[in-house]
């Protein structure tokens, strides 16, 4: 499976448009990493929790993009795109979308 951001691959001819896909999740720590995140914001530097969090999430999101790519028989998923939005506090959705579509 080809996936990237841009809309076109090339070498490859798109034969066919199968429509938008994508993948989500929402994503929040436990308690005790949420207090250690909240201590680190005192004495500052990367918040490592949330950084892992939300890695966790991106991955999750884009693996069930190209799942649902691969139910419609594509060969690759053109124009990705990831967005995300805070739930409620200390959670975030992560959003993974693009177009698949069939190669010559």
């Amino acid at each position: 499976m080809i996936v990237t951001t841009t809309s076109k691959i090339p070498g490859k001819e798109i034969l066919e448009i199968l429509g938008v896909v994508r993948g989500n999740t929402i994503r929040a720590k436990w308690i005790g990493k949420d207090i250690m995140a909240g201590l680190r914001q005192f004495v500052g530097g990367e918040i490592k929790e949330y950084t892992e969090m939300l890695t966790e999430a991106r991955n999750e999101a884009f693996k069930r993009m190209i799942k649902q790519a691969e139910e419609l028989g594509a060969d690759a998923v053109v124009n990705v795109r990831f967005g995300t939005s805070m739930v409620m506090s200390s959670a975030a959705e992560i959003l993974a979308y693009g177009t698949a579509v069939r190669l010559r």
